[in-house]
């Protein structure tokens, strides 16, 4: 929309501006365990749900990373795995002319965020045909999980463990 507004009023790009355009998004792996299949046991409390989430960056050569969102969320019901769902939702990102420590926020929390709804879809639809309620993966705030793991990383660099 902004090349669009210089572009109708004259003026040329500038070539040293930072650029981000998502390129693909795509499920990189996808598992989904249901060992009783839909049947749970009479009078079974409701199940526990356990979520993990966790995100990697690989960079794919020139100016493309690719950014992987790995959900797990498992539902267990007396101690037994309900349903199983492990995904890796992955996107591909051209970014340019990125300052590092924009770079890092970024890639720590724009991607992930651009990311979670496909990667909801892909849980509610995979429990669905397994048979179960669709669950949505609630949302999450990425950019406060960034900031958590920055101030521990922080803290790391400030106070190593000293070895006896």
């Amino acid at each position: 929309m902004a090349d669009d507004i210089s572009a109708a009023n004259g003026q040329s790009q500038d070539p040293n501006a930072p650029q981000f355009a998502p390129q693909a998004v795509y499920v990189k792996d996808v598992s989904f365990e249901a060992p009783a299949g839909p049947r749970v046991a009479p009078n079974s409390a409701n199940p526990t749900i356990n979520l993990n989430l966790s995100t990697t960056v690989n960079d794919l050569g020139g100016d493309l990373k690719e950014v992987v969102l790995t959900v797990r969320v498992e539902a267990q019901s007396a101690e037994k795995t309900v349903w199983l769902v492990e995904l890796q939702q992955a996107g591909a990102f051209g970014i340019r002319n990125v300052p590092a420590e924009d770079m890092q926020r970024l890639l720590g929390i724009f991607c992930p965020n651009y990311l979670l709804p496909y990667g909801r879809e892909v849980v509610s639809d995979l429990l669905v045909k397994g048979g179960f309620p669709p669950f949505l993966l609630p949302p999450v705030n990425f950019e406060a999980l960034f900031n958590q793991a920055a101030a521990r990383n922080q803290q790391g660099v400030q106070n190593p463990a000293a070895v006896n």
